[in-house]
């Protein structure tokens, strides 16, 4: 398996560490993935985390918009001013940073959420309250064209 799917809540422990679901752990492993890029996502209230290729393709983004436009100015804001590098622990934790929890309001527990190839740590209530709503509205989309 290469690619993050499913969803899971871990509590954080005493010292702001959090468990990596092993499901997420194994495809890091598969992908050999040491290093964990992390952004804070631009829809959602939720931190993005995947391998270093995630920002290699943000970069060739930028780079092929002309450096001096805006939309290469704002990408590069939010790709990199937003973005940091995270390791695992050796159990496979990863510390809940105040760089996590400010911008999610995540608090005791995180949801690990996958999406392909990469994954996205959530407050629980938001993720299950966005979650309902994205299938309400596919719901009521398929309704519209039948």
């Amino acid at each position: 398996m290469n690619r993050f799917l499913s969803h899971a809540t871990n509590r954080i422990d005493s010292k702001g560490r959090v468990s990596v679901p092993s499901m997420f752990r194994s495809v890091l492993s598969a992908l050999d993935i040491r290093e964990l890029y992390c952004f804070q996502d631009f829809i959602f209230p939720a931190i993005s985390a995947g391998g270093p290729d995630l920002l290699d393709r943000f970069e060739r983004q930028i780079s092929s918009e002309d450096p001096f436009s805006p939309q290469a100015n704002q990408m590069s804001l939010l790709v990199h001013g937003g973005g940091v590098f995270m390791k695992l622990d050796q159990e496979g934790r990863l510390m809940v940073t105040d760089f996590i929890r400010d911008f999610t309001g995540i608090d005791t527990e995180v949801t690990f959420v996958g999406r392909a190839d990469h994954f996205q740590l959530w407050a629980p209530h938001v993720f299950a309250q966005t979650q309902a709503a994205a299938r309400e509205e596919h719901r009521l989309r398929g309704l519209r064209s039948g």
